[in-house]
């Protein structure tokens, strides 16, 4: 009797509210000791006070499948049914962040489209950090708008699936929503514009000088070059003509005056021709024929 749905409850989404959960985790639920104790004989106005008690966020955890408070609660919720405005103030609430968390929890499961997108997407702006409890059983940080963009976009929140939320596109162009603006675009689009004034009051006026020297179009298209070393060219406009460097002619009269070769070839011309055999001849019948005379002399 403890376990089963109020007389008075709903259908959602087709099927009963506690179905929602699947079947696995919804029994570890009923076994557990925070289900038997703290989640007996409660009504929509106790569970307020039980969700002010939470400090954590989370589905099971462990080896033996334990569900979190959490959980638990969102399950009771489902139990009892409670009213649609109880749900409101439960997501309008802004002292107890799970009391939030709770109750957005339960508007994603059994709230239509339109009201999911109505009532959870203002959650974006709420940046407090809370505690979430993963399957090994370790605490990890998260925050508020995390939590609630995951109940909009993840398949899966807290080990529980989620029904199939239609596309905010969709809605838009059915007219059932606005469409949505951020607070950031807002944020942004409130900088840009100051940015935009004190750029305007900061530019100062543009006055007109002359350029001292302009170059034709002609002149911006030519590479600047320097001239070679070796050659340069004569600044006549209408013909370039080649005018050979004087440190050239320099390097040419020295390579000249100190190449060896040529003196030693002209030496050479000299002594084969003064040891000619013709000048040698003659040069030893005179010497014969002065030493015949001095013997006659004698």
């Amino acid at each position: 009797m403890a376990n089963r749905t109020v007389k008075d409850a709903n259908s959602i989404h087709g099927t009963n509210p506690q179905y929602l959960v699947e079947k696995i985790i919804r029994t570890r639920i009923y076994e557990s000791k925070y289900w038997k104790e703290e989640c007996f004989g409660l009504t929509a106005e106790l569970v307020v006070d039980k969700a002010m008690e939470l400090k954590y966020v989370g589905g099971v955890y462990g080896g033996n499948i334990k569900p979190t408070p959490f959980l638990c609660l969102t399950l009771k919720m489902l139990q009892i049914q409670p009213e649609k405005d109880i749900i409101v103030e439960f997501i309008k609430n802004e002292d107890f962040k799970y009391v939030r968390l709770l109750g957005a929890m339960y508007m994603r499961l059994t709230g239509t489209s339109v009201d999911c997108y109505k009532y959870l997407e203002p959650l974006y702006n709420d940046y407090r950090k809370i505690k979430s409890q993963n399957r090994n059983g370790e605490f990890e940080l998260m925050h508020v708008d995390e939590f609630i963009d995951e109940l909009l976009n993840a398949e899966r929140v807290c080990d529980v699936i989620l029904p199939r939320l239609q596309k905010r596109q969709v809605l838009e162009e059915a007219e059932l929503l606005d469409t949505r603006i951020s607070a950031l675009e807002e944020d942004l689009d409130e900088v840009e514009t100051s940015e935009e004034e004190d750029e305007e009051e900061e530019k100062p006026e543009r006055v007109q000088t002359p350029e001292p020297h302009r170059r034709s179009y002609r002149d911006m298209d030519r590479p600047r070059r320097s001239p070679s070393p070796r050659y340069r060219r004569s600044r006549s406009p209408r013909r370039s003509v080649m005018v050979p460097s004087p440190r050239r002619d320099r390097d040419r009269d020295r390579h000249r005056s100190k190449s060896p070769r040529r003196h030693r070839s002209r030496s050479r011309d000299r002594r084969h021709r003064s040891k000619s055999p013709g000048t040698a001849r003659l040069f030893s019948s005179i010497q014969r024929k002065k030493v015949t005379t001095i013997c006659c002399l004698k």
